[in-house]
C-alpha cells in the first residue's frame, strides 16, 4: 500500500529531478520577461523559485505572496503549474489534516492526499490567469471546501449502500443474468468488476490493481453500481 509519506516523496524526487533541468530554467525566464515587479535575484530555474518560497527561503510573508499571486497568473504554463503545485504541497498536507485524511470515511490516507493534489491542481486551471493578492489562501480554502464535499459523497455512499460482498452473499441466476444484461455496454466495465468479485472471489487489491483505481474507490463506485442497478 502506498503511504501518504511514499506519495510525498515520490513527488519530491520528481520535482528534484526536473526542477533544475533546462524547462524549468526556461520558465523561469518567461515568468521574469513577463512580470518585472517579481524579485527573482539569484534565482535561476523554477526549482530555485520553489526553495525560495518554502519557510526558509529567506522570503517575507509578502513576498512570497506576490510570487504565489505571479506564479497563479501564469499557471497555464504547464511547469509553472506543476511548480506552484510543488509549493503549495505543505498546505495540502495541512488541509489533508485538518480533515484527519478522511478517517472513519477512507482507508487509505494516502487515496485522500491523492484526491485533494488531484484538486488543487483543478484549481490551478481554471484559476490561471487570475491576479488573487492572496492567492495560496484562495486555493487551500477552496480545497478545503470541495475535498470535504468529496469525502461526504463518499460516506453517503458507503453508508447509503449495501456491502458488494452482501450482494455476493445473496448473488443467484438472476444476479448473473442482470450482470449479464450490462455487458457491452456503457456499463460493462462495472459488470465485469462486479463479476470477478462476486463470482472468482478476486479481493478489492486485485481488482483495483486491475483496473488501475484506488481499492477504497472502487469498492464504493460498485457499491452504487450494485444498489442502483442489482439490488
Amino acid at each position: 500500500m502506498t503511504t501518504t509519506y511514499d506519495l510525498l516523496s515520490q513527488l519530491r524526487a520528481e520535482w528534484k529531478h526536473i526542477g533544475h533541468r533546462s524547462p524549468a530554467r526556461a520558465a523561469l525566464h518567461r515568468l521574469r520577461e513577463r512580470h518585472d515587479e517579481a524579485s527573482l535575484n539569484g534565482i535561476e530555474d523554477l526549482g530555485d523559485l520553489v526553495e525560495a518560497l518554502e519557510l526558509r527561503g529567506g522570503r517575507t510573508v509578502l513576498e512570497r505572496a506576490r510570487l504565489v499571486r505571479i506564479m497563479l497568473e501564469e499557471a497555464a504554463d504547464a511547469d509553472i503549474h506543476r511548480a506552484l503545485l510543488q509549493t503549495l504541497l505543505p498546505g495540502i498536507v495541512s488541509v489533508c489534516r485538518q480533515l484527519r485524511f478522511g478517517s472513519g470515511i477512507i482507508a487509505d490516507p494516502s487515496e485522500t492526499l491523492g484526491v485533494a493534489i488531484a484538486i488543487v491542481s483543478e484549481i490551478l486551471t481554471e484559476w490561471a490567469g487570475q491576479a488573487r493578492p492572496y492567492a495560496a489562501p484562495d486555493i487551500l480554502s477552496a480545497l478545503r471546501g470541495r475535498l470535504r464535499r468529496w469525502l461526504l459523497k463518499e460516506k453517503s455512499a458507503t453508508h447509503s449502500v449495501a456491502a458488494l460482498d452482501d450482494v455476493a452473499a445473496a448473488s443467484d441466476s438472476s444476479l448473473e443474468l442482470r450482470l449479464a444484461s450490462y455487458r457491452d455496454g456503457p456499463r460493462d466495465r462495472l459488470a465485469r468488476l462486479t463479476y470477478a468479485r462476486v463470482y472468482e472471489g478476486r479481493s478489492w487489491r486485485e481488482l483495483a490493481a486491475a483496473d488501475h483505481s484506488a481499492p477504497q474507490t472502487l469498492q464504493n463506485e460498485l457499491q452504487r453500481f450494485a444498489y442502483r442497478f442489482l439490488v
